[in-house]
């Protein structure tokens, strides 16, 4: 059984849908006020309407590649239908990007075997800043809830701030970390954890990783590092590896997946923040251009806000 598979039920709950569809409100009100303003005076999809759509999509972090591929799906579905009016845009939106997304695998979660694996091991990623440590903690609640043994790995050891948030984190869901002296080896601190899990036969290590930029190079070494060490101790480790993403930053979440993907085998997104932002279209575009599953999105400060991503459900929210 996938660990997807564990709580995904749970979260058709009214109030998870309550707390997504608040979580998007932001996105919402300016998303269509831009809507309004574009299609202002119109009656039927027109190439003004198209242009003016073009740059609400932009302007809203959808990010260009993706926008130029809705206004295509847009304008194939004008000239086959001959007749659009433009108050039948937003479902004609809504349509095309569930689509769009529905193409790639962002809502793909095969990769993320539970049962297969024990420990299952997830190395998290992303600059500092982004939400890395509060997703840690919101994600080992959630596996917590579901009955998993979980161990926290605290290798982001070149902030003494870091270390201490895990373990802060650590005592509130009450759940195990292994951390070291600041300075330490971060790879030593995840060795460490994962011969601890297997010791105690726990169910899911999270790895921390520091939150830094450097070089490409400097951070595929390191990364690299960490996973080769991991290997040691559980074959094939880490079986997942979860990039936090801020999605209140816009075009730098973008750029930062970028890096990251370049520097190592990301295989699933976490974007943050969508609850203080009205740049919630990042979510498509990201998913879109990278190709790879946005697995989380956090849609407040409650420790239960940290929701596996459903496409269908985020877009039906956003286009409420």
């Amino acid at each position: 059984m996938g660990l997807f598979d564990f709580f995904k039920k749970k979260e058709t709950a009214p109030e998870a849908q309550e707390a997504l569809d608040k979580g998007l409100e932001k996105t919402k009100e300016g998303f269509f006020s831009k809507i309004t303003k574009a299609v202002a005076g119109k009656s039927t999809i027109d190439d003004d309407v198209l242009d003016n759509l073009e740059e609400v999509l932009v302007t809203s972090d959808v990010g260009v590649s993706t926008t130029l591929k809705i206004i295509d799906r847009v304008q194939s579905r004008v000239a086959k239908d001959k007749y659009l009016s433009t108050a039948e845009l937003n479902h004609l939106l809504r349509d095309e990007i569930q689509l769009l997304l529905a193409e790639n695998n962002s809502n793909d979660f095969r990769n993320f075997e539970y049962g297969q694996h024990k420990p299952y091991v997830i190395m998290v990623v992303g600059v500092n800043g982004v939400g890395k440590t509060t997703t840690i903690g919101k994600l080992a609640h959630k596996l917590k809830k579901e009955n998993l043994k979980v161990v926290l790995g605290a290798a982001d050891t070149f902030r003494a701030a870091a270390v201490d948030q895990i373990k802060l984190w650590a005592e509130r869901v009450g759940v195990r970390v292994v951390a070291q002296a600041m300075g330490s080896d971060p790879a030593s601190v995840a060795f460490d954890t994962l011969q601890s899990a297997v010791a105690n036969q726990e169910d899911v290590v999270i790895i921390d990783t520091a939150g830094r930029l450097h070089n490409k190079v400097g951070l595929m070494n390191e990364l690299g590092k960490i996973k080769n060490v991991m290997q040691k101790v559980v074959p094939n480790a880490p079986h997942e590896i979860l990039l936090v993403l801020d999605g209140s930053t816009g075009q730098n979440a973008f750029e930062q997946c970028k890096q990251f993907t370049e520097a190592t085998d990301v295989n699933a997104l976490a974007i943050t923040k969508l609850d203080g932002t009205a740049k919630g279209g990042v979510v498509i575009g990201i998913s879109d251009q990278f190709k790879i599953p946005v697995k989380y999105i956090g849609v407040g400060e409650k420790m239960d806000d940290l929701q596996l991503f459903d496409k269908k459900e985020f877009i039906n929210s956003l286009f409420k």
